[in-house]
């Protein structure tokens, strides 16, 4: 007999912006539609193109790490760590409520510690190769987020960072859901961290051509589906989930704020950095979500596009969206936004952020907006984009999409909870 999947819900959200410290933080400025991007503070701009990002300010002062610890911590392991603090707290999971061989930690990041590496190889070069950090190399690397929360809360299930670039915590989230649907745990904490707002992060991107230059209005300069966009804005920061079986956070009475239903993973097998201009690859992504949750198309109300500002992504996305669900000629019920034309593309941490906007869109019943978008391109789809203002709207099935570098594709189908 084939065993039954385990039905999953979120009981938990954190989010480490550049709009500040908290989930709410995070969504209420969404809900506004006010900006978080601004000029660069933190590296030296002579030379640059591009001067502008979703920089987080002062997170030193604010944070409640330990100085001592954090200080062995990358950038990005700091996000991480604060982010999920939040998360854990507002679920008020602990080993006294769950066995910690049954409780996770998936949690990822593209890059890793860009700002290690840097600080690391000046060391190298100025002061020769024994005065590089003894703590260089678990400073570094990518799962260096996971390990650090599972120490600090006691989570001794699964342990892992998946690194799928700007898909990464998507996968993340979509691969602790299968976890617990599968019974290999009951609680995982699940999400992305990212920080490469550094002289190579900024470097890198603007030679690769992908970053916005509108550096005297950086908070016009993220223009999803407008026909004055010009390529991405760099944004750091963490976003973290707790996911947990529907029975067992019923039965320690956990607050619920949605459930998680649907899982679809595709590779584009196109380009290295380019996406397939028909969307063929993002569009069965989106498919195998709705499968997995077995409903239909028709039945997801918002879609939280990926929709990252770039010309090709931007049209090929939303061709995608309209072959599944139909444009507004066939669908009109449809809302479809960019919320990276506010807080940016957090890159490895961008899924898990879209993922709890999804979550509170569902919980509130609003559609947060995409701003900027003001001659809206004839060459994407006809769909609603929520321009400039949020809407209210009566929302059932939220889905979210993240692609990355090397063409990986993850969609993740959100429910309101319903008992």
């Amino acid at each position: 007999m084939e065993n039954k999947k385990r039905r999953v819900v979120v009981t938990g959200i954190g989010v480490v912006s550049a709009y500040g410290c908290g989930a709410n933080i995070f969504w209420n400025s969404l809900l506004d539609g006010k900006s978080a991007i601004s000029t660069i503070e933190r590296i030296p701009l002579e030379g640059h193109s591009v001067r502008i990002a979703g920089e987080i300010k002062d997170f030193e002062s604010w944070n409640k790490l330990d100085p001592k610890e954090a200080k062995r911590m990358d950038r990005f392991t700091q996000f991480a760590v604060v982010a999920a603090d939040e998360a854990v707290a507002d679920s008020k999971i602990n080993t006294d409520n769950v066995d910690p061989y049954r409780y996770g930690v998936i949690v990822g990041s593209a890059a890793g510690g860009f700002d290690t590496f840097e600080k690391q190889h000046h060391n190298i070069l100025d002061k020769g190769p024994t005065k590089c950090s003894p703590f260089t190399v678990p400073m570094l690397i990518a799962d260096m987020g996971a390990g650090r929360i599972s120490m600090k809360h006691g989570a001794k299930g699964v342990n892992k960072a998946i690194v799928t670039a700007c898909a990464t915590s998507a996968h993340c989230v979509g691969d602790a859901f299968r976890t617990i649907q599968y019974n290999d745990a009951d609680v995982v904490i699940a999400g992305g961290a990212e920080a490469v707002i550094t002289t190579l992060g900024i470097g890198a991107f603007t030679s690769a051509r992908t970053l916005s230059k509108r550096n005297d209005e950086p908070q016009k300069a993220s223009r999803p589906y407008d026909k004055d966009r010009d390529g991405f804005i760099m944004s750091e920061g963490a976003a973290i989930v707790v996911l947990e079986e529907l029975e067992h956070a019923k039965a320690r009475g956990a607050k619920i704020y949605a459930e998680i239903v649907g899982y679809g993973q595709t590779a584009d097998a196109y380009d290295i950095v380019a996406p397939d201009p028909t969307g063929a690859g993002a569009a069965k992504a989106m498919e195998l979500a709705v499968k997995d949750a077995g409903v239909k198309p028709q039945d997801v109300d918002y879609v939280n596009s990926h929709g990252t500002s770039t010309g090709l992504g931007d049209i090929a996305e939303s061709k995608a969206i309209a072959k599944v669900f139909g444009d507004l000629d066939v669908n009109k019920n449809l809302k479809v936004s960019s919320t990276k034309s506010m807080h940016g593309h957090m890159l490895g941490a961008t899924g898990a952020a879209e993922s709890i906007v999804c979550i509170k869109a569902l919980q509130d019943g609003i559609v947060p907006p995409t701003i900027n978008l003001d001659n809206q391109d004839p060459e994407v789809a006809n769909l609603n984009y929520v321009p400039h203002k949020a809407v209210r709207a009566d929302i059932k099935y939220a889905l979210t999409n993240s692609f990355g570098f090397g063409g990986h594709n993850a969609s993740l189908l959100f429910k309101k909870y319903d008992k």
